[in-house]
């Protein structure tokens, strides 16, 4: 690499896995698995939480050294090991979370980046290199500007541009879209495909979300439980035979269709002129006005950072306001034990088992934590009957299907998925008028997240309100009656789901307003 970067003439390179094995002592988190990435092609890897995506692109990255297997560069067996090794063969990584340093401009980020910076960096020579280099990339980014004052889109974009700058033309997307808007993520996601069709990049792109593959992916390859369970062309399967193969036989939850809202339902929450200070506490979250009614759900959509975790807070007695009313059924809403009882209210806050629970209490406690000083009536008891505690968690555990080696295990040995069954078992039984849920299936598998979703929809047919706080617009297009928008601490867009469009709703979560 010259002292002034690359001169991105890179082609696209093709990768192959070839019984690719990683074991940890007698776990094996990889078990044979092959795959071949053609050149210039944009290649979606599938598969549920724990199927072994990760520890297989790790392999290929130099983070993790496989017990067997080999891996293929253009043909040519290669050995990694390390990251650095991996980039020499072209090969980068873009990462979920932004790895670019805020403080510094695009161009300062490209320039320290690479592996050999000169001591003294001449500035007129590396503007005038970056300037060319800009020209062979689709993405235009200003490079003059701090990165922490960009959109989060350009973030990626530049995240993107990083690695082609470095000369890896084989690009690991995990996850890429997590943190953009609708219009942003369809913005870098075609325009990444729009290289690998010209020869200039190849990808491969871990997701969740079926739309994306199926509109920007050429092919795909599936893990279960560490295992390839199958590979296609995306133009031959559509999403319900891809998740086929990463479930396998396991029966999927399935929404209960949508019955009609009430007319005149009665308004369980209202906010009215709410504020409170943000995280940093230099700026105020303004909720002028939010009502959710009977047997609706209602969504409030927003990228990260815009104010919804406070506002979640706030209705969870975990951060105090500044200013504002908030009533359930028409009764001051303090988010006191009492007053959760006495109002049917459920809070089920992101990560709940750092939020809603006791990590190293047992399953069964901490599915008792509503109920555990109540009586069948809900009349105040006594004396605690731990036999009656087990029972009822006993009850729960089969309904909700939560997996765990026994009601005495610590709640933090569960999955991630089966913490949040507990957390849902909690919150979910019982008279439920009210339930604030934020990210419920973030993070979670295919058929976790299936099977949250059912439940959410069954709890607002039978007519508890719901206000869902999510950053998943997929999430809130399918559940919500209604769909709010929250941007820069303010609720700045309102629209029943018959009438939503995904692009305006993305134009303000984006603050285009």
């Amino acid at each position: 690499m010259s002292a002034i970067g690359p001169s991105a003439t890179g082609k696209a390179i093709a990768v192959e896995t070839i019984g690719m094995t990683m074991r940890f002592g007698t776990f094996t988190a990889l078990d044979d698995v092959s795959m071949k990435v053609s050149a210039g092609s944009f290649h979606a890897l599938l598969g549920e939480n724990g199927a072994g995506k990760s520890t297989l692109v790790k392999c290929m990255m130099g983070f993790n050294h496989p017990t067997e297997g080999a891996l293929l560069v253009n043909n040519r067996e290669v050995t990694v090991a390390d990251p650095n090794d991996a980039a020499e063969h072209g090969l980068g990584m873009v990462y979920q979370h932004f790895t670019l340093v805020p403080s510094l401009t695009g161009a300062e980020n490209l320039v320290i980046s690479r592996r050999n910076v000169p001591r003294v960096i001449d500035w007129a020579r590396e503007r005038k290199a970056l300037a060319a280099f800009m020209t062979t990339m689709p993405f235009d980014l200003p490079l003059d500007v701090p990165v922490r004052d960009l959109a989060a889109g350009e973030k990626q974009k530049l995240e993107i541009v990083k690695q082609l700058y470095l000369d890896r033309r084989f690009l690991v997307l995990d996850e890429p879209t997590s943190v953009l808007t609708p219009t942003e993520a369809h913005e870098v996601l075609g325009l990444v495909r729009q290289m690998t069709l010209a020869g200039d990049l190849t990808v491969l792109m871990i997701s969740h979300k079926f739309h994306e593959v199926t509109a920007f992916a050429d092919a795909f390859t599936v893990l279960r439980k560490g295992r390839f369970t199958g590979s296609g062309k995306v133009g031959e399967h559509d999403a319900r035979s891809m998740a086929a193969m990463m479930i396998g036989d396991q029966p999927v939850a399935t929404l209960a269709s949508r019955t009609p809202l009430v007319a005149d339902a009665p308004t369980v929450l209202a906010v009215r002129g709410l504020e409170a200070s943000d995280r940093t506490g230099l700026k105020t979250i303004a909720i002028d006005h939010v009502e959710v009614h009977a047997g609706e759900i209602v969504g409030i959509a927003g990228i990260s950072g815009n104010g919804q975790k406070e506002f979640t807070e706030v209705l969870g007695g975990q951060r105090a306001r500044r200013a504002g009313d908030i009533r359930v059924k028409g009764k001051p809403y303090g988010a006191t034990r009492r007053e959760t009882q006495e109002l049917a209210v459920r809070f089920i806050p992101e990560e709940p088992l750092r939020n809603a629970c006791a990590p190293r209490m047992t399953v069964a406690e901490n599915i008792a934590f509503r109920t555990f000083d109540l009586d069948a009536g809900g009349r105040r008891i006594s004396w605690i009957s731990v036999a009656a505690m087990k029972a009822r968690a006993a009850e729960l555990v089969a309904q909700f299907k939560v997996k765990a080696a026994s009601l005495a295990s610590p709640l933090q040995s569960l999955s991630g998925g089966n913490v949040q069954r507990a957390v849902l078992a909690r919150e979910l039984s019982g008279e439920v008028d009210l339930l604030i849920v934020a990210n419920p299936c973030f993070g979670l598998d295919f058929s976790a997240v299936a099977e949250i979703r059912a439940r959410l929809m069954t709890a607002r047919n039978g007519g508890t309100a719901v206000l869902l706080i999510s950053e998943d617009l997929d999430e809130l297009l399918e559940l919500s009656d209604r769909i709010l928008v929250m941007s820069d601490g303010r609720i700045v867009h309102e629209t029943p789901i018959a009438t939503a469009s995904v692009q305006t709703i993305g134009e303000y979560m984006a603050g285009h307003h």
